[in-house]
């Protein structure tokens, strides 16, 4: 059984890689929905870090806006470096999955007390009042002294003594390059309430979700360290002795990060119509390296371009690169890579965190819940961006997507793409869902209602969501607006259930053709029809719960009504072979008997 779900590594790429917030949005998206609404934070931070011992003291400061039409009796913060711990759920969790990550592994059970990572909360005030809470593994439950009524603003004080973990997942000190801090998911962090409630969820293994707002952030640290990442550098440092002082701002994100090194290469590139590019990578790299860190710094412009033009405009006025972390992540107007790469593999995991930007870090989908719709559709964007750098471009970039998905779905290891990101029984049949099928799902709605209306599609999505947390029914509504038809059905059986699609050729007889619907998912059918002389014909069959067709030149033939196991229709002359879905952008989880050819 293992080695079935161990042979998905094959099928699967995985790159390891405020807002408006009252009713009535003025996008003219939810203006039908007055309940709209969404929480907003503004956080003040001042952070004194001791380079040698790897710890840091924090002073911060939260302005919290409860938007919701709830009393909130209270509140939940994420205390992620908690997990760095022997004995935490994300090392009780990696030692007992299948196939457990091979970064983290039983490394967690084995730090010792200088390596591990640890934010201790010393008080937390209420408007002034000091309040009690308790620390819950990553998660500081609080008990407010007064409820927040909706509505109001509260002030929250807190003083909290933190280790950096050494690197093992994502955040820490000293990784595997030698960089010295990649500080991510660092500081006590608000957890979002929605309209569906609190997110709270202890850090496991999976991603992240947050709260809009705006960051004033002073860092102390050793004044030798070069520091990038998140928001806008307010002045020159002030230096005091061995230590400087730097003061950055961050409007209208939902997370802070920054990374540092005392030999961190700082380059920057000014694109003609913006934002300025910043480039953070050690100057001790072996030179083909050094190489690949200069090159990569035109294409990363040529990758924002892509991306504003395909997806929408990037708003903030600068974006960094930056060598850490374990593998490839993205954050809030910065990623952090390992960069000791090939060059193609440089390019690829930069495109890849870059398009993150657009469908996490703008559009901000709850990432434990939904997280098809951040690494599926950040997988196909970048898959298109990257192929259109290549000199000798694929028909299909989206091709290992595909392969990755039917490998799942024949594998008898799926999950559908409900389960939560922690949920999942194997970390491969997640990696699977997220990335292949994930990518699939839009690349496929794009076979569905038409290559020009899905990038009609992605574009309003992006318009009328970013700086918002979409759910999968806002993708669907989106391409409904943007086509008038009827999506529902693609969402429930592709996202919802594992049900597959599985059409075939039935029978030819002369002209008369026979097509027959194995699996339960339904879809529209492109056909391609060679006749006996030779000619070829495209045909188009609707599927009738769609209530209309895509664009098409084809020649549309008659509804096909999902229930009824097999469509017959007679094309225009003697027919020699047929051929479901010769694009291959439609997931047909067993293609032997899409072609039938008489002999």
């Amino acid at each position: 059984m293992k080695r079935i779900v161990l042979n998905l590594l094959s099928l699967v790429i995985i790159y390891s890689c405020g807002a408006t917030e009252k009713a009535g949005r003025t996008d003219g998206v939810l203006n039908s929905n007055p309940g709209y609404w969404q929480q907003h934070v503004d956080y003040s931070m001042e952070i004194d870090m001791d380079v040698n011992t790897f710890q840091y003291k924090g002073k911060q400061k939260l302005v919290y806006t409860n938007n919701s039409p709830d009393v909130l009796n209270r509140v939940y913060y994420h205390l992620y470096f908690n997990a760095f711990q022997p004995g935490s759920e994300m090392d009780v969790r990696s030692r007992t999955i299948q196939d457990p990550d091979p970064r983290v592994k039983d490394r967690i059970s084995k730090l010792r007390p200088n390596e591990i990572g640890y934010i201790k909360v010393k008080s937390l005030k209420q408007n002034g009042k000091v309040i009690s809470h308790e620390t819950v593994g990553t998660v500081l439950e609080v008990q407010l002294a007064q409820p927040i009524q909706p509505g109001e603003k509260v002030t929250f004080e807190m003083d909290f003594d933190a280790q950096v973990p050494v690197q093992i997942r994502r955040s820490g000190r000293d990784n595997k390059e030698g960089v010295a801090l990649s500080m991510t998911q660092w500081y006590p962090k608000l957890a979002e309430y929605d309209d569906e409630g609190w997110h709270a969820d202890p850090y496991i293994g999976r991603e992240f979700h947050g709260v809009w707002g705006d960051f004033d952030v002073k860092l102390t640290i050793d004044k030798d360290y070069v520091v990038g990442g998140t928001g806008y550098l307010q002045s020159e440092p002030e230096v005091k002795g061995t230590k400087k002082t730097m003061h950055f701002k961050a409007p209208k994100v939902h997370d802070f990060t920054w990374a540092a090194d005392p030999d961190f290469i700082h380059d920057t590139y000014e694109m003609p119509n913006g934002p300025k590019l910043h480039f953070y990578y050690k100057k001790t790299l072996e030179p083909q390296y050094l190489e690949n860190w200069k090159k990569l710094q035109a294409d990363t412009a040529e990758l924002m371009t892509f991306f504003s033009e395909n997806i929408g405009q990037y708003p903030y006025d600068q974006y960094s690169v930056i060598q850490g972390g374990d593998g490839g992540m993205e954050y809030a107007m910065c990623t952090l890579i390992t960069g000791k790469r090939n060059y193609g593999s440089l390019l690829g995991v930069t495109a890849h965190e870059m398009a993150h930007t657009w469908f996490q870090f703008l559009l901000a989908t709850n990432e434990a819940k939904h997280e098809w719709m951040d690494e599926g559709f950040t997988s196909y964007i970048s898959g298109l961006a990257v192929n259109e750098m290549r000199e000798n471009k694929r028909e299909n970039p989206l091709s290992g997507s595909y392969r990755g998905y039917i490998g799942l779905a024949n594998s008898g290891y799926e999950q559908p793409l409900t389960t939560h990101a922690d949920r999942y029984k194997y970390n491969q049949v997640y990696g699977a869902a997220a990335y292949s099928k994930g990518a699939v799902f839009i690349a496929q709605l794009g076979y569905v209602i038409g290559e020009e209306n899905l990038k009609k599609t992605i574009k309003k999505y992006f318009a009328d969501f970013s700086f918002k947390h979409p759910k999968p029914m806002d993708v669907v509504r989106t391409a409904e607006r943007v086509t008038n038809l009827e999506l529902d059905w693609y969402l429930i059986d592709f996202a919802q259930t594992t049900n597959t699609i599985d059409y075939g050729v039935k029978s030819i007889d002369n002209n008369t053709i026979t097509l027959e619907r194995i699996g339960l998912m339904p879809m529209p059918i492109d056909l391609t029809v060679t006749y006996t002389d030779g000619t070829t014909e495209d045909y188009y069959i609707p599927l009738q719960m769609m209530r209309g067709e895509k664009p098409t030149s084809a020649t549309i033939v008659g509804d096909w009504a999902w229930a009824m196991p097999t469509y017959t229709f007679s094309a225009k002359k003697a027919v020699k072979s047929v051929e479901i879905d010769a694009s291959q952008m439609m997931a047909d989880v067993e293609r032997d008997n899409n072609k039938l050819t008489l002999e």
